[in-house]
């Protein structure tokens, strides 16, 4: 039987290169996020009467202070997984909407959604990302090889 939650959200979830064409992955503090203490995406969810890259856009900049450009959409994705916030946790449905984008500028200004950032190579990506979600997204985003082993 599929597990059984109260509540849904969209998620708009940024692929933030540089010029560099190196990937932004950030850290989620251990007690907090989908991935506690993992290396990420940032993103977040689509507010009411949001329109989804306006989301993008604006978790990217509250998250890490950044302001993205070329802005494309590449494909979606959805898990049923725990949340971990404030000390509880809430089972979710999340759909994630995946887009690709530029920093107009690398210098990030992280929130407390994050304790740590790194722009890495595609190369080095499989050396931070160890969820099979995420490293499922990095696959089919072309950016890592299909190992198989991803969700």
């Amino acid at each position: 039987m599929a597990a059984r939650w109260h509540r849904r959200r969209l998620i708009a979830v940024a692929l933030v290169f540089n010029e560099d064409r190196d990937l932004l992955l950030c850290r989620m503090p251990k007690d907090r996020g989908v991935f506690p203490g993992q290396w990420s995406l940032p993103g977040g969810g689509v507010e009411e009467g949001e329109r989804i890259e306006e989301a993008l856009r604006r978790e990217v900049h509250e998250e890490l202070g950044l302001e993205v450009d070329d802005v494309e959409q590449l494909f979606f994705r959805d898990l049923v997984h725990t949340k971990l916030r404030d000390g509880a946790s809430e089972l979710i449905y999340m759909v994630f909407l995946v887009f690709s984008c530029r920093a107009m500028k690398p210098e990030v200004k992280l929130s407390e959604e994050f304790d740590a950032y790194a722009w890495v190579a595609p190369s080095e990506l499989p050396r931070y990302v160890h969820d099979a979600f995420t490293l499922g997204t990095l696959q089919r985003a072309g950016l890592i090889p299909n190992t198989g082993t991803a969700k």
